[in-house]
């Protein structure tokens, strides 16, 4: 492991995100948006998977801990935020992006785009602010 600080992909909140799993939420909250869209469209592989996600969870959440660097921006309460509020935009108002912020509050998320986009980049666009790369 680098000698770096990890960020706090939470294993509980990664739970939480699982009882909506059929449709792929914990999987895009742990960096991995590919498999969070079939899960989206295929009901996670017909529940199977899943149910399988329940044992896999803590290895994910200790993967994405290591892959997205920690900083002054925090994963878990942009994705609540996100998930919670996200077609008003709150997700970006916390991360100091008032004008596209307003943005979505005025077009409800972008009609919708723009709420799929950040569940498919968040982490990243998150890690690249903690990086100092923004």
């Amino acid at each position: 492991m680098q000698n770096r600080e990890l960020s706090d992909h939470s294993t509980l909140l990664a739970y939480v995100f699982w009882i909506f799993g059929f449709i792929g939420l914990h999987r895009f909250y742990l960096g991995r948006p590919l498999t969070g869209a079939l899960w989206a469209l295929t009901l996670g592989l017909c529940l199977v998977g899943w149910i399988i996600d329940l044992f896999l969870i803590p290895g994910m959440a200790e993967d994405a801990s290591e892959r997205f660097p920690a900083g002054e921006e925090d994963y878990n309460l942009a994705w609540i935020l996100l998930v919670v509020l996200g077609i008003f935009g709150v997700h970006r108002f916390y991360r100091g992006q008032v004008i596209s912020g307003l943005v979505y509050l005025f077009t409800l998320g972008i009609f919708g785009l723009g709420i799929i986009y950040d569940l498919f980049t968040l982490n990243e666009q998150i890690a690249a602010e903690n990086r100092g790369q923004v």
